[in-house]
Order: structure tokens, then C-alpha cells, then sequence
């Protein structure tokens, strides 16, 4: 009998990361990670303040790959993590778990590069006339065009990450082969873009929307989605090349590697949906009331 042969194994695995990903919600502040921890390291990096104006294509192409890889621990890539969590579990020696995991790798990175260049076009193209150029702010109580989409956006990806979670689970039917699966969540990983309000991601936005170049703005947002993911990949290569004591926890029982998937899955996707869409009526002033941590 593995560990997700009973049906309350399968509940408390929904409960327990749903619950987690909602506290998450409540203790997250944007303004710590967003701008002491990303914008710390961009300036770091970078060598000048996090904003600076950017000068030149080369420029610009550093800067977007600084700068995602500053943003790893954003709010918008905690589903990163959900992401990532289903290619663990690889077997066999250390170059062939190596191989394993790659292969899923280049099939999640397809899928984000797919969607990151594609809209760094259309932001090359007509970025100057979409809601995500503007700075616009509207007062308490109302949302600005750029918060719907973020919310939208952010919105249908906390949904896709619940479900699929709740597929593992066999709760709902699954629509994707693994291979197809994997390249789904490069996608949505690449979709972060097209919501993201992250400062410094609107920073490079603007700079490619008013370069009109869409070869400019391919490479630019595909290293910014190279650079959110990075740290993650690296880590996971290790864990399943390196990590013996983790590989053995999860091959004790079958059941774990479809519990820590799911879970990974329906927390992070929990998170996505609260965070982005939840909260923020919130912080907008239309939901009067949001259970939040002093420090947020």
C-alpha cells in the first residue's frame, strides 16, 4: 500500500499545503523581497541603484537577466517551486540522475522561452499602448488596468497549478502527458511576464517597449525568465544528483514523490491565487479586511 492509498492521505496532503500556502499569504511582505532582497542584489551586481536608467541594448540584456535572477524569491516565482517539484525523484548513478534531470529541464525551458520571447515582441511592437507601460495610480477602492491583468493573469495561473496538483491526487482528470505537462509549466512560468507590477521588471518593459526592437525584447524578457529560474534549476540539479539522503526518503514509498508533487503544486498555486487576486483587493481598499502579519 503506498502512502496516498487512502483517502485521507489525499486530504490531508490538500489541506495541509493549501493551509501553508494560504499563511503564506498573510506573512509574505512584497516590500522586504521586492525591494531590500531584489533590489539589494540588482544593485549589488549591477553596480548602481536598482532603477538606473538603462543605456544601450547591451545594457538592457544584462539588466533583464540581473534583474530575473534578483527576482527569484519574488512573490510572482514561489510558483516557480511548484514548478520545479515534479522532477525530482530521478534514479540510478549520479551522471544518469544528471541526464534525468535535464531532460525535464529543456522541456520546462522551452515552454517558458516559447511564451517570454513571444510577448517580448509584442512588447517591442505595442508596449508603449498596454496597461503594464503605464504608472498610473488610482485611488483606494478602485484597480488600475495594469492590477487586472496582473490579477488575471496571476489569477488563471494559480488556478492551473490547483488543478494539476489536485490531478496528481487523481482528484480531477489530468489533460497532459508528463512531457506535455512539463512544457505547460515552463509556459506559465514564462506567463509570469505578462503580469508581473515587479519595479524592476517594469523598468525593462519600458525600455523595450520604447526600443521597438522585438529581437531586443525576445532576449531580454527570455534572460529575465532564464534568470527567475536559475537558482531553482541549480538547486534541483543538485538535490537529485548529490542529495542521496532526500532520494532514498522519497523511494522508501512511492507515495511520496506524488505527495511532495502535489503538495508543491496546490501550495504554490493556493499562494499565486491568494496573493495576486485576494490580497490584493486588499491593499487596493475594496475587501475591507485581510488577515495579515505586522510586518507585511
Amino acid at each position: 500500500m503506498t502512502a496516498l492509498e487512502t483517502e485521507v492521505n489525499r486530504r490531508r496532503v490538500v489541506l495541509v499545503s493549501a493551509l501553508a500556502g494560504f499563511v503564506l499569504t498573510t506573512v509574505w511582505s512584497a516590500q522586504f523581497v521586492d525591494t531590500v532582497i531584489g533590489g539589494g542584489v540588482t544593485e549589488t551586481v549591477l553596480g548602481k541603484p536598482a532603477q538606473s536608467p538603462i543605456d544601450g541594448v547591451v545594457t538592457g540584456v544584462v539588466y533583464a537577466f540581473v534583474s530575473g535572477l534578483a527576482g527569484t524569491f519574488t512573490g510572482c516565482n514561489v510558483a516557480v517551486f511548484g514548478a520545479m517539484s515534479p522532477m525530482l525523484g530521478s534514479e540510478g548513478g549520479r551522471w544518469a540522475r544528471f541526464r534525468a534531470t535535464l531532460a525535464p529541464l529543456r522541456l520546462l525551458a522551452a515552454g517558458m522561452i516559447a511564451v517570454s520571447a513571444l510577448y517580448g515582441v509584442v512588447v517591442s511592437l505595442v508596449g508603449t499602448k498596454m496597461p503594464q507601460f503605464t504608472g498610473d495610480q488610482a485611488p483606494l477602492g478602485e484597480l488600475t488596468a495594469r492590477n487586472v491583468q496582473s490579477m488575471v493573469v496571476f489569477g488563471l495561473i494559480g488556478v492551473s497549478l490547483t488543478y494539476l496538483g489536485l490531478a496528481q491526487l487523481g482528484y480531477v482528470r489530468d489533460p497532459f502527458s508528463a512531457r506535455a505537462r512539463t512544457v505547460f509549466l515552463g509556459a506559465l512560468i514564462g506567463a509570469f511576464l505578462i503580469g508581473r507590477p515587479w519595479v524592476l521588471f517594469r523598468q525593462i518593459f519600458r525600455d523595450a517597449a520604447e526600443s521597438g526592437n522585438p529581437l531586443y525584447g525576445a532576449a531580454a524578457f527570455t534572460l529575465q525568465s532564464v534568470g527567475n529560474i536559475l537558482v531553482m534549476a541549480i538547486l534541483l540539479i543538485l538535490v537529485n544528483v548529490a542529495g542521496g539522503g532526500l532520494r532514498r526518503w522519497l523511494a522508501a514509498r512511492p507515495g511520496r514523490i506524488v505527495a511532495l508533487t502535489a503538495g508543491a503544486l496546490i501550495f504554490t498555486g493556493v499562494f499565486t491565487l491568494f496573493y495576486w487576486d485576494v490580497r490584493m483587493l486588499q491593499f487596493r481598499g475594496i475587501l475591507p479586511w485581510y488577515p495579515l502579519a505586522p510586518w507585511t
